[in-house]
């Protein structure tokens, strides 16, 4: 297929990435900030664009990888001028019917993304949907190219499993973030965590979340939760998550 990517950050790179060791053409990158258009485009000797006319008029498919705030804007008005081609967003809190095309979908890889790092997309869970029969078939056959999981998904549904993955990616790398400023202000390095980090994620392939859980809340040792709370009386917005955590820790284990 030949495949314009719009937009050119995280998940642009790798998704275009994994398209292209696919067997994929990547034909063009459009991006509004012209350097990163630039960078992508290069990894595929392709073309770019930063102007929205100056994207090619007839592709098998355009992918809208863009912030949810950009999305409808900029996809509506590519999509105007190609009324038959085939559109689809990577956004997972975002319905499949900010896209206004006939032909519209929705192409969601379930991972956390960085330019710097590409990611292995064979166990990646990739969520498709689509407006049109034939191309939810089109879209299920190239997902299966990258991934073994692949799940047709409504997009009301997928707003809920977007909202799961924020609690289990981004709030706990926040986490990850207030232990690293704790331990800075005492001179300990955060890699001493990364051996705990490790093993609890590996515990979750094994068992469930509720069951791998430890430490004071799950023991309901109050004496350890009043210390570590008084421990952080100066840093009064750790504390209030921390009372927050731990309490909602205590009530699952009722």
């Amino acid at each position: 297929m030949n495949i314009v990517m719009i937009g050119a950050g995280n998940l642009a790179t790798n998704l275009a990435n994994a398209l292209h060791h696919a067997g994929h053409t990547i034909e063009q990158v459009y991006s509004r900030t012209e350097e990163s258009a630039c960078m992508l485009a290069q990894c595929f000797n392709c073309a770019y664009t930063n102007n929205i006319k100056g994207v090619v008029m007839s592709s098998d498919l355009y992918i809208c990888s863009l912030a949810d705030s950009a999305l409808e804007q900029v996809a509506n008005q590519l999509q105007e001028d190609r009324p038959g081609q085939l559109f689809v967003h990577t956004a997972g809190s975002m319905s499949i019917d900010t896209l206004k095309s006939a032909r519209r979908g929705v192409f969601y890889p379930m991972q956390t993304f960085s330019k710097f790092r590409l990611v292995e997309f064979t166990d990646i869970p990739i969520f498709i949907e689509a407006s049109e029969s034939a191309d939810i078939n089109m879209l299920h056959q190239l997902a299966s190219q990258l991934s073994h999981n692949v799940y047709e998904l409504s997009s009301e549904d997928r707003q809920y499993l977007h909202l799961a993955a924020v609690f289990a990616c981004n709030f706990s790398n926040h986490c990850y973030r207030l232990s690293e400023k704790l331990l800075q202000k005492h001179g300990i390095p955060f890699n001493v965590m990364l051996p705990l980090i490790d093993e609890a994620s590996k515990k979750v392939h094994l068992v469930s979340p509720k069951d791998a859980q430890t430490g004071p809340a799950k023991r309901n040792d109050m004496n350890v939760i009043a210390k570590h709370i008084d421990m952080l009386s100066d840093e009064p917005e750790f504390q209030q998550m921390y009372e927050l955590i731990t309490k909602s820790i205590i009530d699952d284990q009722l």
